[in-house]
C-alpha cells in the first residue's frame, strides 16, 4: 500500500482521536522503562489487511516499537493464528493498542467480505465494483481493502467519472439530454455511465453511445432482456439489491460488473485480539 501523505494523516487524525494530549492511564501505571511484547492474534478465519498501517501507527506513537509482521495484506488467516509481533516501550503498546485493532480490524472485514463476493463469482468472469459507500475521510483505506480482498474499484469520487444517475437524469430532463451536456466538455478519455431502470432506457442510453451502463435494481429476467438489447455495444453494471445469495445468479446473465455496497458502508469488522506481556522492566 502507498503511504501517501493522505494516509499518514489519517492515522495521525485517527492517533489525535484516541490519545490526545497524553495516555493518562498508562502514565500512572507503567514505569517509563518497562518494556513489552504485543502478539496480534486472529479470533476468526478471514483475510488480514492494514498490517503497514499498524506499523505506521507504531512508528507515529514511538520510534523505539519494533513490528515485525507474519503476513502480508491479502494472506488468509485463521482462528487463533499469530499475525504480528510488536516490541518495545511497554506504555507505548498499551497506547498504540486500539488504534491498530481499529484499523486492522475494518480493513480485514471489508477484505474478508470482498473476497466473499469475489469467490462467488469464479469462473462468471463478473468483476465484483465496489462503491462510494465508505467512511468519510477513510475511502481510501476502504477501497485498498476491497482490492486486497480480490474487488475492482469504481470511481473513487465525483471528479474522476461521469456517472449519470436518477437525480442527474431528472435535472436534465431526459437520459439523452444529460450524456449530451455532459459529452461537450468532458475531459477526453473519461467514461461516460448512465444509470437505467426499465428497458426504455436501455435503449436512450444506447442511442447516445456512452461507455457504460448501470441497470440499477432490475430482477434476473429484466437484466437478461436488457443484456439482449445492449448486445456488446457497451459495457455492462448491475446495482441494487445484491446479497451473497443472488450475486452468481445474476453474474451468470454475462454482466460485466457488479456493484455492492455493502462490502464497506455495513461489513462486520474481523475480531482481531492483542495480547501484550511485559517482558521487562527497570
Amino acid at each position: 500500500m502507498n503511504l501517501s501523505p493522505n494516509v499518514k494523516q489519517i492515522i495521525l487524525l485517527a492517533l489525535k482521536e484516541d490519545v490526545g494530549k497524553r495516555d493518562i492511564t498508562s502514565e500512572l501505571i507503567v514505569p517509563k522503562k518497562s518494556v513489552g511484547t504485543a502478539s496480534i492474534i486472529a479470533k476468526e478465519n478471514g483475510i488480514i489487511c492494514g498490517l503497514q498501517i499498524a506499523n505506521q501507527i507504531c512508528k507515529a506513537i514511538d520510534k523505539k516499537l519494533s513490528f515485525v509482521t507474519l503476513l502480508k495484506d491479502g494472506d488468509r488467516v485463521k482462528s487463533s493464528q499469530k499475525i504480528a509481533v510488536i516490541n518495545g516501550p511497554l506504555k507505548s503498546l498499551l497506547t498504540a493498542e486500539r488504534t491498530i485493532l481499529n484499523f486492522l480490524q475494518r480493513m480485514s472485514g471489508i477484505a474478508t467480505e470482498t473476497n466473499k463476493y469475489v469467490t462467488a463469482l469464479k469462473g462468471t468472469g463478473t468483476k465484483l465494483l465496489d462503491t462510494r459507500k465508505t467512511v468519510p475521510g477513510h475511502r481510501v483505506l476502504d477501497k485498498y481493502a476491497v482490492k486486497v480482498g480480490g474487488g475492482v474499484n469504481h470511481r473513487f469520487g465525483l471528479f474522476d467519472m461521469i456517472l449519470i444517475k436518477e437525480n442527474h437524469i431528472a435535472a436534465a430532463g431526459s437520459i439523452t439530454e444529460a450524456v449530451k451536456r455532459a459529452k461537450i466538455n468532458k475531459p477526453k478519455q473519461m467514461k461516460v455511465e448512465v444509470e437505467v431502470t426499465n428497458l426504455k432506457e436501455v435503449e436512450e442510453a444506447l442511442s447516445q453511445k456512452v461507455d457504460i451502463i448501470m441497470l440499477d435494481n432490475m430482477n434476473a429476467s429484466q437484466i437478461k432482456k436488457s443484456l439482449q438489447a445492449i448486445n456488446g455495444k457497451c459495457k455492462t453494471e448491475v446495482s441494487g439489491g445484491i446479497t451473497i445469495k443472488n450475486i452468481r445468479q445474476i453474474a451468470q446473465t454475462g454482466v460485466d460488473y457488479i456493484s455492492v455496497g455493502a462490502v464497506t458502508h455495513s461489513v462486520k469488522a474481523l475480531d482481531i485480539a492483542m495480547y501484550i506481556q511485559q517482558t521487562k522492566k527497570k
